[in-house]
């Protein structure tokens, strides 16, 4: 999902740096090497993705863990008030530097908050009960400190420090922060410049979008401080329809030094000596959090006996009991900050670990375990302890098996295409608990499923109907273990039965309110036409083709053939919306009316369609390649615009940036068509343009992300790239292969490990010149479900010139699918 309203900027390294990093290339190869052997966690660099868009954070957390603890920056400050600008001084001074809460150019830190989302284009969300280290007196009111001038502080990268499950920075004020994750708790190491008043500011009202409400109690005797913040407002300054709270966290923290003094604040007001205050900082006129209101309170800690102090924090969005309890099982009193240290880099060397490679360069290594660690981080961990969670509904409910977990947070527009299969290969049983939460959030939802959700709200975010290719997707990769049958009874009724939701238009365009939205018009004209509820009717169409598609698939893996030929049939209905006389150079997939005619067109334009134009969505039929190109008039006419989208006129590649009529593979709409190239027959285009963009828009570096990263899905497109493979056909595990970056891989599974050589593999030897499956020679640019379900090995020789022999053969594409 992208928002254009985040300045691209980049702070560049200096000479100096790269002679360093010259001279060092031997000795870090060889570390890199060591590492991705047995340390896949020492090569993350969670500061890839900070900024140029991508939108991550670089804090602290475990795998799909519920504590996410990591730096807040504030916006800077304009230099003046302009009427109607973004960014001047109005009610929008609150919001963070970054979706994410963390820019890598900007330089001031406002607090360490507990909760983040990762990747995303909407301007804030989570960034819940930020604590913030303070060396002074607290005189005035923190929440009249909108772009922490006061109770915050600049620092610098050089004294900063990110890694897999750890991040510390020294501040510029004198303090050092160090944080650590469990996957309910968190823990900080906080050291204070000897001889100034040590001071602990808890933010609890300063989520990133704001507050409704909120909590703190402080209590000297047992050295705590707990509350509560009541929050939601995910895309809330876009429209009303999702300015609300549908969520509260409760948090305990135990700090090990005592409290010398306390106070609080609430608004403007400042109250010394005080240990309880209430208030949220409220969602503003324009859904943007407003100077000047909120609650907290602080602490001034004894470090008398030591300049470091430890903090123990648990949260949980059932209760403060429950907050406590968590802390208790995973983060005991005792237990030393660096034991959770250590403990958390295994969780992520455990999970990365399920993918070993060798080869590549150093810079490609860190890449690609980056990568394979922002896919595992979207997704978020929602049940308790004891397996209880806040439900949809407004109501505690219990996991109860086979579901071991209840998972929150579902970007469905985004994750449905690669990342959710990734996790399913990788962890199929974390996989189905996410589906049986997605089926429990929908029965919690009256039976809708939300194609956006965040914690406990829904938010409608997007376009089409994601959670249908979804479930298929985690089925088709191994997920098994929920109720499929109860989730495509549901998924089926949603597709058959308009709601009032579907024939209502609030929230649109970002964020209509239906499950499928302009169902009524889809059944009836079997298109989304001009003025029916929707972001943009043609991509919705194209969207509900693949919905339906995935329906189709439910039907087949259900033994329901008779509704499997049916969805196959209403999969075809993106044809109706191909009009093969829109341009003198062919038919595209455009805007239709509700009488059949066609508006006035542009394939340049994004008219019609969800950030993307009509020539980069005219390709979005992943399941039916061959009839795409068909209704382009045939493969030589469907050849000629592919490679008119992905070359300009020079013969370079246009990947990114290159207006309207090329590819945009920093975004989604635009990511499934390099792998186009193999199913017409040429699949070293694939190979070609693949690989390009592995070279050029991924970097070892905080720019190094090519746009948001979609909680993860943008990274897992790369790590599917860089083994070679990529699931083009939602709903089913057909690999479509390129080919791979390293010169083996090795992806353990419990269902059967699944192995990859290259001989030859290098950056600049994209071109597959040989493959073998099990040690038989084949042509064929695809692997069978089968691959997937029981692992194997693939042996590929690679090198520099393209060999146009291989994979040519009318056989040898990849699967299409129509009656």
């Amino acid at each position: 999902m992208r928002k254009l309203e985040w300045r691209e900027r980049w702070i560049g390294w200096s000479a100096g740096l790269l002679v360093v990093l010259a001279v060092g290339t031997a000795c870090a190869w060889s570390q890199a090497k060591d590492d991705a052997a047995g340390d896949p966690a020492g090569l993350v660099n969670p500061l890839i993705g900070t900024t140029n868009g991508g939108n991550d954070y670089p804090g602290a957390t475990l795998p799909l863990g519920m504590v996410a603890w990591s730096p807040e920056e504030p916006r800077n400050r304009p230099r003046k008030q302009v009427q109607g600008v973004p960014g001047s001084m109005r009610d929008d001074a609150g919001r963070p530097a970054a979706p994410g809460g963390y820019e890598y150019t900007s330089n001031r830190i406002s607090g360490f908050s507990l909760t983040h989302l990762m990747g995303t284009g909407c301007a804030g969300a989570s960034g819940d009960i930020p604590f913030m280290p303070y060396v002074g007196e607290v005189a005035t009111s923190p929440a009249d400190d909108a772009h922490a001038e006061v109770y915050g502080s600049t620092f610098s990268h050089d004294n900063e420090t990110a890694k897999a499950g750890y991040y510390s920075v020294k501040l510029d004020d004198g303090v050092t922060a160090e944080l650590t994750a469990t996957l309910r708790t968190g823990a900080g190491r906080f050291t204070y410049p000897a001889g100034k008043p040590a001071v602990m500011l808890v933010k609890t009202a300063n989520s990133e979008p704001g507050s409704s409400d909120a909590t703190v109690k402080i209590d000297v005797a047992t050295r705590t401080i707990s509350g509560s913040v009541t929050s939601g407002n995910f895309c809330g300054y876009i429209g009303t329809t999702d300015r609300r709270s549908y969520y509260t966290l409760y948090f305990v923290a135990h700090f090990d030094a005592p409290f010398v003094s306390t106070g609080t604040w609430q608004d403007s007001a400042v109250r010394a000596g005080t240990t309880e205050a209430q208030g949220g900082t409220t969602y503003g006129e324009k859904g943007f959090v407003p100077a000047g209101k909120g609650s907290g309170g602080w602490v001034v800690l004894d470090t008398a006996k030591s300049p470091s102090v430890g903090v123990r924090v648990g949260i949980s969005y059932v209760s403060t009991q429950n907050a406590e309890a968590n802390l208790r099982a995973e983060n005991a009193q005792g237990t030393g900050f660096d034991q959770v240290r250590e403990k958390a880099h295994a969780a992520w060397n455990h999970l990365l670990g399920r993918i070993a490679i060798e080869g590549g360069t150093p810079d490609e290594r860190v890449v690609f375990y980056t990568a394979l660690y922002h896919s595992l981080m979207g997704e978020n961990l929602y049940s308790d302890v004891d397996g209880r969670y806040l439900g949809m509904d407004g109501k505690v409910h219990a996991v109860a098996a086979p579901q071991k977990a209840q998972y929150a947070t579902f970007s469905g527009w985004d994750v449905y295409r690669s990342q959710l299969q990734l996790l399913a290969l990788l962890e199929p049983e974390i996989a189905g608990d996410f589906a049986h939460s997605l089926l429990n959030q929908a029965d919690q939802n009256g039976g809708e499923w939300d194609r956006w959700t965040h914690n406990s709200g829904i938010t409608h975010v997007m376009n089409g109907d994601p959670a249908v290719p979804a479930i298929a997707d985690i089925l088709a990769f191994g997920g098994r273990n929920f109720d499929a049958k109860a989730a495509y009874k549901s998924l089926l009724a949603a597709a058959t039965v308009p709601t009032a939701h579907d024939l209502s238009s609030e929230g649109c365009e970002v964020e209509c309110v239906g499950q499928r939205p302009g169902l009524d018009q889809w059944l009836k004209l079997h298109y989304i036409p001009v003025g029916a509820p929707a972001w943009g009717p043609a991509a919705d169409t194209l969207e509900d083709s693949t919905a339906d598609f995935a329906v189709s698939e439910l039907a087949r893996r259900m033994g329901d053939d008779a509704t499997r030929k049916q969805f196959l049939e209403r999969a075809q209905y993106w044809k109706n919306i191909f009009n093969p006389q829109a341009t003198a150079d062919g038919g595209y997939a455009q805007n239709r009316n509700a009488d059949g005619s066609w508006p006035k067109f542009d394939p340049a334009s994004d008219d019609g369609f969800v950030e993307g134009s009509a020539a980069q969505y005219v390709w979005m039929v992943p399941f039916n390649a061959k009839g795409l190109f068909t209704m382009m008039g045939g493969m030589e006419k469907a050849s000629q615009r592919l490679n008119a989208f992905f070359y300009k006129p020079d013969g370079s590649l246009a990947v990114t940036e290159s207006g309207g009529l090329h590819a945009e593979l920093n975004n989604e709409p635009s990511i499934e068509t390099p792998w186009l190239f193999d199913f017409m027959g040429q699949p070293w285009r694939t190979q070609e343009a693949v690989r390009k963009v592995l070279n050029t828009i991924w970097t070892n570096s905080p720019k190094g992300m090519p746009g948001n990263d979609d909680l993860g899905e943008m990274s897992s497109w790369y790590v599917w790239s860089a083994i070679g493979m990529y699931p083009e056909i939602p709903g089913r595990a057909e690999l479509v292969l390129g080919s791979p970056l390293f010169s083996r891989i090795h992806i353990r599974r419990a269902q059967g490990d699944i192995t990859i050589t290259a001989q030859g593999a290098g950056t600049d030897a994209p071109y597959v010149q040989g493959v073998k499956v099990n040690g038989a020679a084949t042509s064929k640019t695809w692997l069978p479900e089968s691959f997937v379900e029981h692992g194997g090995r693939i042996e590929f020789e690679l090198g520099t010139a393209a060999n146009k022999e291989w994979g040519t053969g009318v056989g040898d594409a990849p699967p299409s699918f129509e009656p």
